[in-house]
């Protein structure tokens, strides 16, 4: 008799979610699917990965365990239970990622549904210098010589303590 009411309160989820904005009804169920069963908050490592900041939740729980991962201003462990609401920072990818939480999943969805999860307050990521490629030798020359590569080195600025 329990189970019924709660296949009620599923259905009733259902319908309100494709009141939705969103374009493709597959989103929106895809969206409900993702929602957490009963409670409000989900694991930190595996709301991370389901909205897509890091590429398995693995990596998210590493990030945790190494400090990378702060919530609210303070580090967390993987099994931190994240609720709407909260600031998320993430140091990831030789960049920091700083989101509000705007709704919780506990699955893996797609990017636009992960978009709508939460909110990018990041800073912009530095632009990429541009370097000509040092170092591009033609096809067939062989291994470099000694001299050539103090030369590679000297043009990339990784040269020695001789180096001038």
């Amino acid at each position: 008799m329990a189970s019924e009411g709660a296949d009620v309160e599923r259905d009733d989820e259902k319908k309100s979610a494709d009141d939705g904005t969103t374009a493709s009804g597959d989103t929106v169920a895809a969206a409900v699917a993702a929602r957490p069963a009963g409670g409000e908050s989900v694991r930190v490592d595996s709301w991370i990965w389901s909205v897509r900041l890091v590429k398995t939740r693995s990596t998210g729980a590493t990030a945790c365990r190494g400090g990378h991962v702060r919530v609210n201003g303070e580090r967390v462990k993987p099994a931190y239970a994240v609720r709407v609401g909260d600031e998320v920072r993430l140091r990831h990818g030789g960049r920091e990622r700083i989101v509000v939480v705007k709704r919780v999943i506990r699955k893996r969805v797609g990017p636009p549904v992960a978009a709508e999860c939460y909110v990018d307050n990041s800073p912009p990521p530095p632009p990429r210098e541009a370097v000509a490629p040092a170092g591009v030798r033609d096809r067939g020359a062989g291994r470099p010589t000694k001299r050539d590569r103090r030369e590679l080195e000297r043009l990339r600025g990784l040269g020695g303590p001789e180096a001038p």
